[in-house]
């Protein structure tokens, strides 16, 4: 009898375990593709959601990309199913290899995959991302029985919110964008012509700035930094500028962003450091003291394991020892991973180096890190400048910013001193030094000598330089 209960119960257990596996398996179906094991369509629009509604929390675009596999028929035709099944299973692999986050892969028909990118900022990142990491992983050669098959895969791209405002619009749009891309012969397009024709210009923009590194036509810059009463030089601050192939001086708001969002600016930033290292060595070569030259560093360079070496070893390119460079880093850079940062700039500062918050006061740093952060000075924000004389406010918060920053014994440099009144009433609020077209613009190390030398005539009061 307990046998035969027993046999009774382990039959219904094995119905239920049954059931229970259809049901699973239906459900896996019904979300994801057996073959490759990604997301399907449906999951996809699901992972969509998912990432507008993060995005609108975030203030961050989401881009959906579908690509196409060519040559998929001919593998399948030449080859076989396995082949091709075999192809799609790699395809699939190599995406999940360079995606932000493989679960947001999918594989919508047979050949076509597309994904979820949900940390897009400008869609240049979006397109750089396809050029430069998605495309040579996927487009490594296929070999199937002994022969190399060469894979291409095209991209449409749809982003939220300029392309559309939900899952579906965005899906169907980046299919459009690819089918465009197919007709047209072109790698990748976005589903707005414009979008495409201005990325196409950045990427030219991007590919000019690669040879201007090796070319040489990259220059610094220097503006002085004065004592407020004096009008002594305390130090400059390097600024660089880009000189084209056509010998016009390119606005640094117009490739600054990109070397950083391209990568470039670990190579031009030390670039810089070295070429201020030499400049500071020929005002020596010509018997003028020379002062400490701040460079500017950016969030990809502090965020470097190696950041501070690599910037020691520039710093030090003549080998004479000396460190004559500071550095100037934005409030709002520290903030976003401060134990790091504080590392980093103590070992920078055993070595001599000064450090300078840039931007003061238009951050959200805390008071009790600001204490600890390895520190030099602070640079007020020129935008606190411009409005001193009319702003009881501005006059207030300057005041406050001087006050805070003596007491933890920190000079204080204005920035953005356009006008002997802004002057005047820095000076009587206690600024250390001024920095801006009152004094100098930025001009080359050559037509530096004669500031550094005392020679430049004085200025009347209130008059800005030609």
């Amino acid at each position: 009898e307990e046998r035969s209960l027993l046999g009774g119960l382990a039959g219904e257990i094995s119905l239920a375990l049954e059931h229970i596996a259809k049901d699973e398996m239906l459900r896996y179906l019904a979300l994801y593709d057996p073959l490759t094991g990604l997301a399907n369509r449906t999951q996809l629009a699901a992972r969509v959601k998912t990432a507008l509604r993060e995005a609108k929390s975030h203030d961050k675009r989401v881009a959906v990309v579908v690509g196409d596999v060519t040559h998929f028929r001919f593998v399948n035709e030449t080859f076989g199913r396995d082949a091709g099944d075999e192809l799609l299973r790699t395809i699939a692999q190599r995406l999940a290899s360079v995606w932000p986050d493989p679960a947001d892969l999918a594989r919508l028909t047979a050949d076509h995959f597309a994904g979820v990118y949900a940390e897009a900022g400008d869609p240049t990142q979006i397109a750089l991302f396809l050029r430069e990491r998605l495309a040579p992983a996927v487009e490594a050669p296929f070999t199937r029985d002994g022969r190399e098959i060469g894979i291409a895969f095209k991209a449409g791209v749809a982003v939220h919110p300029e392309d559309g405002l939900n899952a579906e619009a965005l899906i169907k749009n980046a299919e459009a964008a690819l089918s465009r891309a197919k007709a047209t012969g072109e790698r990748a397009l976005f589903y707005r012509p414009e979008m495409t024709a201005r990325i196409a210009e950045t990427l030219l923009l991007e590919n000019r700035l690669r040879r201007a590194l090796g070319k040489d036509q990259f220059v610094l810059h220097y503006q002085p930094k004065v004592d407020t009463v004096t009008r002594g030089v305390k130090g400059v601050e390097a600024l660089l500028r880009w000189v084209d192939d056509e010998g016009r001086m390119v606005p640094p708001a117009q490739f600054i962003g990109l070397l950083e969002s391209s990568g470039m600016i670990l190579d031009v930033g030390a670039w810089v450091i070295r070429r201020a290292v030499r400049d500071r060595e020929a005002w020596r070569s010509l018997g003028l003291a020379p002062p400490r030259v701040a460079v500017n560093v950016s969030s990809i360079q502090l965020q470097q394991p190696d950041f501070v070496r690599d910037f020691l070893a520039a710093a030090d390119d003549t080998g004479g020892g000396e460190v004559g460079i500071d550095i100037e880093i934005t409030e709002s850079l520290l903030m976003r991973d401060v134990e790091a940062s504080i590392a980093k700039l103590a070992a920078l500062r055993e070595r001599g180096i000064g450090i300078a918050i840039d931007d003061f006061g238009t951050g959200y740093s805390s008071l009790a890190y600001l204490s600890r952060l390895p520190v030099t000075s602070l640079k007020i924000d020129r935008s606190f400048i411009a409005t001193l004389g009319p702003s009881p406010e501005s006059r207030t918060l300057v005041a406050t910013i001087v006050s805070l920053a003596h007491s933890m014994r920190l000079p204080v440099t204005a920035e953005g001193v356009e006008t002997e009144e802004q002057a005047r009433l820095l000076r009587t609020l206690g600024c250390d030094e001024i920095q801006g077209y009152l004094v100098s613009r930025p001009q080359p190390a050559e037509a530096l000598v004669a500031l550094l030398a005392g020679d430049a005539a004085p200025r009347p009061p209130g008059k800005r330089p030609e």
